[in-house]
């Protein structure tokens, strides 16, 4: 048997026919090439099969890993908004340790009795200025120790009316006074505090609540009694009412009780007041405050002798103001901790796991390879 074209040796005979035949077509150049060629071929569609499996496989890997990645990024996103909303503001929205406030007070046409001039003065105008100021030293993580000291003047006489100081501790979020770390009323550190004394609970709602009143030296019932607006804030009106209700004795000369004969008589300490404290219900600042009391001295008969102090006092308009603005800034970082981050985590969160479960269910569409279709036995 031959091989066509130029080949013209013979083929030595490898066994049978047909080995002959295959012997023949081996051994021929051209056979050989176009074998050659196919074997090509065949082994180039073979290393691209192998390479697009092992690409599909990296791909396919490559978003199983991201997707599984985002999806627990978002859950860990979810779960920090509820902990941001439920666990993180009772541990971080509370009063401050080292607070430090300024209220001022002012009224006209109120009255005393002079320790200065040994007379009762009518028609006058007062300022109180009252001074906060925290011990950070004394604090704790749940409790705040703030202290008190107010001034009484009297502005159209140009002199001093009274002096008072309170140091209280209390509860960080409740406002709740707890008896520790020196609480005191005017140096005196026996005294028992309970209720509250400079601020409302964080949370404040409507309810009465107790206040601690520093003449009678005990609790007093605040009646929630409606809202108001103070400088545009939403504000829970509450208040404090005291009727003649007597708290000492003090002995006086009589002739300045109006009394004939000499000597001194003893006295009732008798105190009316009627107080008000305009609340921001979510921080549970003050701000606003009317003090309108009055402190008698009385005779057996319930008949005012002297009066040592009576009038109304009420925050400025500047003090007003600008506890209105301590109370706006609190109630940002509490919408920011409380509402907008965990809103903001839980949408990127819930954005995150759906992304990822997107790559993870994704199926690629599979492609085959184009290749050239050149006939098998084609020459080259």
């Amino acid at each position: 048997m031959r091989c066509s074209g130029t080949c013209g040796s013979v083929a030595r005979p490898l066994g049978g026919a047909a080995s002959q035949e295959w012997a023949v077509m081996f051994m021929c150049p051209d056979n050989r090439y176009r074998i050659g060629l196919l074997a090509s071929k065949i082994q180039t569609r073979t290393d691209l099969a192998v390479r697009q499996l092992a690409g599909d496989v990296r791909g396919g890997s490559m978003r199983r890993v991201a997707g599984l990645t985002l999806t627990g990024l978002g859950a860990f996103f979810v779960a920090s908004a509820l902990l941001l909303r439920f666990y993180i503001p009772g541990q971080v929205i509370k009063f401050p340790l080292n607070e430090y406030d300024v209220l001022t007070l002012t009224g006209n046409n109120l009255s005393y009795f002079s320790v200065a001039q040994l007379k009762e003065l009518s028609g006058v105008s007062m300022r109180a200025t009252s001074t906060f100021r925290g011990i950070v030293k004394a604090g704790s993580s749940s409790t705040a120790v703030w202290d008190n000291f107010t001034a009484l003047e009297d502005v159209t006489n140009h002199q001093p009316v009274q002096y008072s100081s309170q140091r209280s501790a209390f509860d960080r979020r409740t406002g709740a006074l707890v008896n520790c770390c020196g609480a005191a009323v005017d140096s005196n550190t026996k005294i028992r505090q309970s209720g509250l004394a400079f601020v409302w609970p964080i949370g404040a709602q409507r309810k009465t609540y107790q206040v601690f009143d520093t003449t009678l030296l005990k609790p007093v019932p605040a009646r929630y009694v409606g809202t108001a607006t103070i400088n545009g804030m939403t504000a829970y009106k509450f208040v404090e009412q005291v009727s003649n209700e007597r708290f000492g004795q003090q002995a006086v000369p009589r002739s300045l009780a109006g009394l004939p004969g000499q000597g001194s008589v003893t006295l009732s300490e008798n105190y009316t007041a009627t107080n008000t404290y305009w609340v921001d219900p979510v921080t549970g600042t003050v701000l606003a405050l009317s003090q309108n009391d009055k402190v008698a001295l009385e005779d057996s008969t319930g008949a005012a002798r002297l009066v040592a102090l009576q009038g109304q006092v009420v925050t400025t308009p500047q003090t007003d103001q600008a506890q209105v603005n301590i109370a706006r800034s609190a109630q940002n970082k509490i919408r920011l901790i409380q509402d907008i981050g965990p809103l903001v985590l839980v949408i990127v969160g819930i954005g995150l796991v759906v992304l990822g479960i997107m790559l993870i269910m994704r199926q690629r569409d599979e492609e085959e390879p184009v290749y050239d279709e050149d006939p098998v036995g084609s020459a080259a």
